[in-house]
């Protein structure tokens, strides 16, 4: 009878790794307000510019900034809608007026 291999999967006695969540959802989460539901990803930073939806101001190539797409739009839209926000300004999207599309 031929010998087993050795599993290369995690040893018996080996320490128990937890998931990383962020890691596992690319970053993403949902996030419920009261200008709908939202999928929301932080990222590192892009080699563009664009325009942040709460203040209006240039989101600078390479900044780490918010993207963000409404999930309960009637449009089905999406992540063809997604927008790109400075984080402080998500953070605050609830104490401003609203936002432009």
């Amino acid at each position: 009878m031929p010998r087993s291999r050795p599993s290369s999967r995690r040893p018996y006695g080996a320490e128990h790794v937890p998931l990383d969540v962020d890691r596992a959802t690319g970053g993403r989460r949902s996030e419920s307000g009261p200008d709908g539901e939202w999928t929301v990803q932080r990222v590192r930073g892009s080699d563009r510019e664009y325009r942040c939806p709460g203040c209006d101001q240039l989101v600078a190539a390479g900044t780490p900034h918010v993207v963000a797409w409404r999930t309960d739009d009637w449009r089905g839209a999406g992540v063809d809608e997604r927008r790109h926000w400075h984080a402080a300004c998500w953070d605050a999207r609830g104490r401003r007026g609203p936002t432009r599309r």
